[in-house]
């Protein structure tokens, strides 16, 4: 981890995020969701053409970067505090890597005065989230093409009197 530098994502990085998405979830969803599920799931995998869109939309976009500059991990939050991706490359998990990248996401919501943080997360990611402060909420049910899968609803209020904390 010492060697991971986070900085924010360049155009250049959406055609190795959008694999790093599949990869994960193809690697690390298998150990909470079915084979049919893991495939729905990787199926929703963002297109480079839409992460360059959703970079530009206002959210923070931030990518974690190996000592060889490969890709280790993504995450962004946009600007009501929601978290819609935190996705971390599987042979960088468990490393730190995601809790350095949330780190600073974090920072960036206390810089910006957002009260709350927000997602919805995977079987897995509740552990992680859990770990960060939040309060694992309701389970949502869904189908993705057709194949039933869920996540949870998991949020996080901050304490803004304190912004040197996060």
């Amino acid at each position: 981890m010492s060697d991971t530098i986070i900085r924010p994502f360049e155009a250049r990085d959406a055609n190795g995020l959008s694999a790093l998405y599949v990869r994960s979830v193809e690697r690390l969803g298998p150990r909470h969701y079915t084979p049919q599920q893991v495939e729905a799931w990787a199926s929703r995998r963002p297109s480079p053409e839409r992460l360059q869109a959703m970079s530009a939309d206002g959210r923070v976009m931030l990518v974690a970067v190996g000592a060889s500059a490969e890709l280790l991990a993504f995450g962004d939050l946009e600007a009501d505090g929601h978290i819609h991706f935190l996705y971390c490359a599987p042979e960088a998990a468990g490393k730190g890597v995601a809790s350095a990248l949330y780190d600073a996401l974090e920072r960036v919501a206390h810089e910006h005065g957002v009260p709350r943080l927000f997602a919805e997360a995977s079987e897995a990611a509740c552990r992680f989230f859990r770990k960060k402060g939040f309060v694992i909420g309701d389970r949502r049910e869904f189908a993705i093409g057709g194949v039933p899968i869920h996540n949870y609803v998991v949020e996080k209020r901050l304490d803004l009197a304190d912004r040197s904390s996060a």
